[in-house]
C-alpha cells in the first residue's frame, strides 16, 4: 500500500488531517466534508507509513453499520490487517466476556429489553409507561448519575419526566436492585463494568491497552460522559487518540449526549491539535448558503456546481402540502434522477402518514424509515391483534379508536400544562411514551381513514394486513422509491432532492424545546435535514394542520425567516456559501509582503471563487436588466472557465469552454475587468 496514493485527491486540509504528526488529534468535519474517507485514510496512512500497526488499532463507531463500512473501505485501501472496529458496547462486552472466561466466572445475563422488569416495577401506574422510565434511566446513566443524584440532575437539566423526579429515583433504585437479584446487565452496564474493571485492575488495563495503542473514535460530538469515562480507561496515560464529529450536528443531548467533549477537545486534552475540514463536497452552494444561514456560521466552501436557489413553500392546509410536496416529487423524477434520489424530511414519526397517503395517490413509490420499528411498537402489535379479532365494520372500530385518543391527548397535553383547546396552536405531544402512543395511534386513524375511502365496507380483521403492505420500509424491493424519514434518522444519508415539510412553529422547533440549549440543539437538528439536500432544497408548511380531529391555524417556523433571508441573497446575486473574502484578504496581505511569495492551493482556491462570486453576481444583474435567466447571459460552463482560467488578455479568453466568438465579443472587457479586480501582476499563479 502506497502511502502516497492514499493522499490522491484531498485538499489541503483533508491532507493535513490524514498526516499530521499531532497527538490526541480532533478533527471537525462539517457536513459534506468527506469525514469518513479522511478516517479511513488516517487510518490507512498511518500504518502504510509505520506510525501505526492496524492489529493494534481500535475504531470506536455509534452503529454496526459504520463499523462495516469501516471495514469495507479500509479493505479495499489494500490494509492487510483489519483493525478492530465495532460499538462501544460491542467492544466493552467482548473485553467482559474475555476477563470472565479467564476467571471461569459465568457471563451475567444480558438484558436486551427494561420493560417486563419495568413493568412489574410500575405495576398499576397509568402517568407512566416502562419506556418513559427506561428513557430516564438511560439518561441518567449516560451521564454517570446515580438513583440517588437523579432528582437534582434531572432538574439543572431541567429535564421534564412524566412523573415527580423522586418518584422517578425511587424506580430507578428498584430497577438496579432487581437486576442484581436476577444477575442481570444491561447495555449501559457494560460499559460502567469494563471502565471500572480497567480503573482497578492494572493487569487488565495492561492487556487491553497493550492489544489497543491507537484509538479512533468517530461522530465525537454524540459521546457521552459515560462513554467518555471507558475511552479514557482505554486510553491510560497515553495520548494516541484521534477523535472525527461535527458540532454542529449534535443532536442527541436528549439521551446524555455531550457536545463540550468535541468543542473543548483541547481542554479535556491538553496538547491536542485540531483540524477544521470547513469545505462541502455533497451541497451546491445555493443549499449550503441556506445551512451557513440557519446555523449562524461562517460561509461554508462549496465544491459542486451551481444549482437551482432554495424555495419555501406555504399550502392551506396539511393535506394540501401533503398533495404538493407529491408533486413536486413527480416534477424532480426525470430520466437520470431515480425516485431514490430524493426524500422528504419531516420532524416527527407522526408526520409520514400524511406525506405516504398522498404517494399512494399519487402513485409515487415511497419506503417509510423505520416502518417496520412502527409496526413492531409494543402498543401498536398489541392493538393491530386485538383488530385481527375484531369481526366488526372498520369504520366503527375507527371511529371508538378516534374518540380514545383524543381524550388520552386531552388528558395528556392538560397533564403538562398545555391547553388542548388554547390558541397559540401547539398541540404537538410531549416525546414521552405515552405521547409517541397517541401519536402512533392517530396515524392508524388516518390510515383506517384511507382504507374506508377506497373501501368503504372494509372489515376490521382485515386492516392489519393492508396495513403491513402499504407501510414499506427499507427493503431490496423498494430500492427505487422515495424516502420519508424523520431529521434524526435522516441523519449520515444525503439526497439531490430533499423536501423538508411541516415547518412550522411547534415542529421546527419543536413545541417541548423551551430552553435555550434545547432550542439551539432544533436549530442543529433543522441544519442536519438541509444539508442532506445536495442539489435541490425545498422547504413547506401549512396554514392549518389537523390533530386528531380538531383544525388548528398554524405559522411559519422561525427558522424560515433565516431561510428565506438567504434566499434573498443568493436572488440578489450573493454567494453566501461561496463567499472567500477573508480567504482572499488573507492571500493580499501576505501577498503584499513580497513578490516572491507563492500562494499555496488554498490561497488560489479563495481567488478562484472569489472571481466566481463576482462573476456570478454581475451575470444576475445582466440577466435582471434583460428579464432573462442568468444562463441565457453566460452559462455555468463558460463562467467555471473564466474563474479558473483567469485570462487577462483577449487571447486568453480565445478558446474557452462555453465562451462562443458573440459572447467574447459582447462581454469580453468585462469579463477581464473582473478577473483582473482580483488577479494583480504576479500575485496569483494562473
Amino acid at each position: 500500500m502506497n502511502p502516497d496514493r492514499l493522499l490522491d485527491g484531498l485538499d489541503p486540509a483533508q491532507r493535513l488531517a490524514v498526516t499530521t504528526d499531532a497527538q490526541p488529534l480532533a478533527i471537525l468535519a462539517g457536513a459534506g466534508s468527506g469525514k469518513t474517507r479522511v478516517l479511513t485514510r488516517r487510518i490507512a496512512h498511518r500504518c502504510a507509513t509505520g506510525t501505526a500497526d492496524a492489529r493494534h488499532v481500535l475504531a470506536v463507531t455509534f452503529t454496526r453499520k459504520a463499523a462495516a463500512e469501516l471495514d469495507g473501505r479500509l479493505r479495499k485501501m489494500g490494509l492487510r490487517d483489519l483493525p478492530a472496529a465495532g460499538t462501544f458496547h460491542a467492544l466493552a462486552y467482548a473485553q467482559l466476556r474475555t476477563i470472565w472466561a479467564s476467571e471461569q466466572k459465568a457471563a451475567p445475563t444480558l438484558l436486551d429489553r427494561k420493560g417486563r422488569i419495568l413493568g412489574r416495577i410500575l405495576g398499576n401506574t397509568k402517568r407512566v409507561r416502562p419506556a418513559d422510565l427506561a428513557a430516564e434511566i438511560e439518561w441518567a446513566k449516560a451521564r454517570l448519575v446515580a438513583p440517588d443524584g437523579y432528582a437534582a440532575a434531572a432538574a439543572a437539566a431541567r429535564r421534564r419526566p412524566p412523573v415527580d423526579p423522586e418518584r422517578v429515583a425511587g424506580w430507578y433504585l428498584r430497577y438496579e436492585q432487581e437486576k442484581r437479584k436476577r444477575g442481570l446487565v444491561d447495555f449501559d452496564d457494560l460499559l460502567l463494568l469494563c471502565a471500572a474493571r480497567l480503573e482497578r485492575d492494572p493487569s487488565f488495563a495492561a492487556a487491553q491497552r497493550w492489544r489497543f495503542r491507537h484509538l479512533f473514535v468517530d461522530e465525537y460530538q454524540d459521546v457521552n460522559p459515560l462513554q467518555d469515562r471507558l475511552l479514557r480507561a482505554w486510553m491510560g496515560d497515553r495520548t494516541d487518540l484521534c477523535v472525527v464529529g461535527d458540532p454542529n450536528q449534535a443532536i442527541y443531548s436528549w439521551n446524555g449526549a455531550d457536545a463540550s467533549f468535541l468543542l473543548d477537545f483541547a481542554e479535556h486534552h491538553p496538547g491536542a491539535e485540531v483540524v477544521e475540514l470547513s469545505d462541502s463536497y455533497r451541497s451546491t452552494p445555493q443549499v449550503l448558503a441556506v445551512a451557513s444561514a440557519i446555523i449562524g456560521g461562517r460561509p461554508i466552501g462549496a465544491h459542486r456546481a451551481d444549482g437551482p436557489p432554495p424555495v419555501v413553500v406555504g399550502y392551506q392546509s396539511d393535506v394540501d402540502e401533503a398533495n404538493g410536496v407529491a408533486r413536486a416529487v413527480r416534477d424532480n423524477h426525470r430520466p437520470g434522477r431515480p425516485w431514490s434520489s430524493q426524500a422528504v424530511l419531516v420532524r416527527t414519526n407522526a408526520q409520514t402518514t400524511l406525506f405516504a397517503e398522498a404517494f399512494r395517490k399519487a402513485s409515487i413509490p415511497y419506503r417509510v424509515r423505520g416502518a417496520n420499528r412502527f409496526l413492531d411498537e409494543p402498543d401498536v402489535g398489541d392493538l393491530l391483534q386485538r383488530f385481527d379479532r375484531l369481526s366488526e365494520p372498520l369504520v366503527t372500530t375507527i371511529n371508538d379508536l378516534e374518540e380514545s385518543v383524543a381524550r388520552q391527548r386531552a388528558e395528556l397535553l392538560g397533564a403538562y400544562g398545555e391547553d388542548a383547546d388554547g390558541e397559540d396552536g401547539r398541540h404537538e405531544l410531549p416525546d414521552t411514551a405515552v405521547g409517541r402512543r397517541i401519536d402512533a395511534f392517530e396515524q392508524v386513524v388516518r390510515l383506517g381513514r384511507e382504507l374506508l375511502a377506497m373501501e368503504s365496507g372494509a372489515r376490521t380483521d382485515s386492516f392489519p394486513n393492508w396495513l403491513r403492505a402499504v407501510l414499506l420500509d427499507d427493503g431490496p424491493a423498494s430500492a427505487d422509491a422515495v424516502t420519508i424519514a424523520s431529521f434524526h434518522s435522516a441523519k449520515g444519508l444525503e439526497w439531490d432532492v430533499v423536501h423538508i415539510a411541516g415547518c412550522e412553529d411547534g415542529y421546527v422547533p419543536i413545541s417541548h424545546a423551551r430552553t435555550a440549549e434545547a432550542r439551539a440543539e432544533e436549530e442543529r437538528l433543522f441544519y442536519v435535514a438541509v444539508t442532506r439536500a445536495a442539489e435541490v432544497l425545498r422547504c413547506s408548511w401549512a396554514k392549518q394542520r389537523t390533530f386528531t380531529t380538531d383544525p388548528v391555524d398554524r405559522v411559519p417556523s422561525p427558522l424560515l425567516t433565516k431561510v428565506r433571508d438567504a434566499i434573498g441573497h443568493l436572488e440578489r446575486g450573493g454567494r453566501a456559501a461561496a463567499d472567500s473574502s477573508a480567504a482572499l484578504a488573507q492571500t493580499r496581505e501576505r501577498l503584499s509582503a513580497g513578490a516572491e511569495v507563492r500562494p499555496d492551493a488554498g490561497d488560489v482556491l479563495a481567488v478562484t471563487n472569489a472571481i466566481s462570486a463576482d462573476l456570478r453576481s454581475w451575470r444576475s444583474e445582466q440577466a435582471r436588466k434583460a428579464g432573462v435567466r442568468p444562463t441565457v447571459v453566460l452559462s455555468d460552463r463558460a463562467l467555471h472557465a473564466v474563474a479558473s482560467a483567469r485570462p487577462t488578455t483577449d487571447d486568453d479568453l480565445d478558446g474557452l469552454a462555453g465562451l462562443g466568438r458573440l459572447a467574447r465579443r459582447q462581454h469580453g472587457a468585462r469579463l477581464l475587468e473582473i478577473v483582473g479586480s482580483h488577479v494583480g501582476s504576479g500575485s496569483v499563479p494562473r
